[in-house]
């Protein structure tokens, strides 16, 4: 069944159901991006509330995750697995010096960096996300409209 012979309802439903689908992805996504800002800021917060701070040795770079290497007061070499939390702008060999929880040496930060960090890209994620999707559901919604139009010119026309 070709795209102009199916009915008219049915394309109606489906542009529909594709609108839905685009707003629903826009929203789970901006959610998304919301949930990373509130995780990094109670990261945190439990670094906060229980902090050590320790000279720290980058092993490896990335613009997303860094591992870094520390010992801490009680004479353990720390090497988190998922490395440290805001890792931008490092190199490794750098030495730089971390904040960490003590009830859990795993969850490290850079000094001085925080949530904040996280704000911008969080935002433009949203941002470009809601970019894309207004206009798509612009012109979806457009199309719906135009459909009954064009059924009927077609139905006059045979």
């Amino acid at each position: 069944m070709s795209e102009n012979s199916q009915p008219a309802h049915r394309r109606t439903r489906r542009l529909r159901r594709i609108r839905i689908g685009v707003l629903i992805a826009a929203t789970a996504i901006s959610a998304l991006a919301v949930l990373l800002v509130l995780a990094a800021w109670r990261d945190d917060m439990l670094i906060a509330s229980d902090k050590g701070v320790a000279s720290a040795e980058v092993l490896s770079a990335g613009r997303l995750r860094s591992a870094v290497t520390f010992v801490t007061p009680d004479g353990v070499t720390r090497n988190p697995r998922l490395g440290v939390l805001y890792p931008t702008k490092l190199t490794a060999g750098e030495r730089i010096n971390v904040e960490y929880s003590l009830s859990d040496p795993e969850l490290v930060r850079v000094a001085g960096r925080d949530a904040r960090v996280a704000i911008v890209p969080a935002l433009s994620v949203i941002v470009v996300v809601w970019l894309i999707a207004l206009p798509t559901v612009w012109l979806l919604r457009r199309l719906r409209r135009r459909e009954p139009l064009e059924s009927v010119e077609v139905a006059r026309s045979a």
